[in-house]
């Protein structure tokens, strides 16, 4: 028989989900498919007052990061439950597209914010080749389909269509920073070319509501006996002691420079 605990079953429930990582499609990462379960049980289970977003992330592929924010605001709507997202160490670029998702945004004084725009990055290998006698064979039906080749001289033509996919991105990434914090944003400051700020300064320009870490602050607002109930993405017994097989060293590679933009 199920005892009947009047005072925990009164109490306002919050789920916290939590968007930790760098964003990639690859498995193991941060992305749509590996977070959708632990988003939609956070909007259906236990009919919470709340829904709060617990995110440290430097940022990563623009398109799972609209895929997850399309996710978490389709249900805030159908469900009609605010989103409240409390920033931790950084919630930069993708990161910060994921922030946009909630209604309100909460940082610590020393979080990092921002960074909106597209940042592309590689290497040339063009003239180690040559110096070693290594030659490059690559046949392409297609005059484009080798752009970008980190193997070849760089291109002109190349670099202004990797440009022109970059700034219909970036566009993007402001359009939905825009629909999110309105006349919040500052006016007549650089708040899209990239530069990301403190979670103090964050709060001036508009980009966050305000400093408060998430159960104090939730609490204040829903009241002390309010009940928290946390939902991410399972990992497995390898990813959790830190190795990755399936992901291989290139990825955490890639990640590691991800957060090193970041100082951490």
């Amino acid at each position: 028989m199920k005892r009947h605990i009047p005072f925990l079953d009164d109490a306002p429930r919050v789920n916290v989900i939590r968007l930790e990582g760098a964003i990639m499609s690859r498995k193991g990462s941060l992305n749509d498919q590996s977070v959708a379960p632990a988003i939609e049980r956070a909007f259906r289970k236990g009919k919470p007052v709340a829904v709060a977003l617990a995110i440290n992330s430097p940022g990563g592929s623009p398109v799972q990061s609209a895929l997850i924010a399309a996710r978490i605001r389709r249900l805030a709507a159908e469900k009609d439950i605010p989103v409240h997202a409390f920033v931790e160490d950084v919630a930069a670029s993708g990161g910060y597209w994921l922030a946009c998702a909630a209604d309100r945004i909460h940082v610590d004084e020393s979080s990092i914010v921002g960074s909106i725009g597209v940042i592309s990055s590689g290497f040339g290998f063009d003239r180690f080749i040559a110096k070693h006698g290594i030659e490059r064979r690559v046949h392409t039906s297609g005059r484009s389909k080798s752009q970008l080749d980190p193997f070849r001289p760089e291109n002109s033509e190349d670099v202004e269509r990797l440009k022109a996919l970059q700034e219909d991105i970036h566009q993007s990434f402001i359009a939905h920073v825009k629909r999110a914090r309105g006349s919040r944003l500052s006016e007549g400051e650089e708040l899209f070319d990239g530069r990301f700020w403190t979670g103090t300064r964050g709060v001036a320009l508009g980009l966050a509501d305000g400093i408060g870490h998430l159960v104090p602050r939730l609490k204040e607002i829903y009241g002390d006996r309010t009940r928290f109930t946390v939902f991410g993405p399972k990992r497995s017994l390898l990813r959790r002691v830190g190795v990755d097989l399936a992901s291989g060293l290139a990825g955490q590679v890639e990640e590691q420079a991800l957060w090193a933009r970041f100082g951490l």
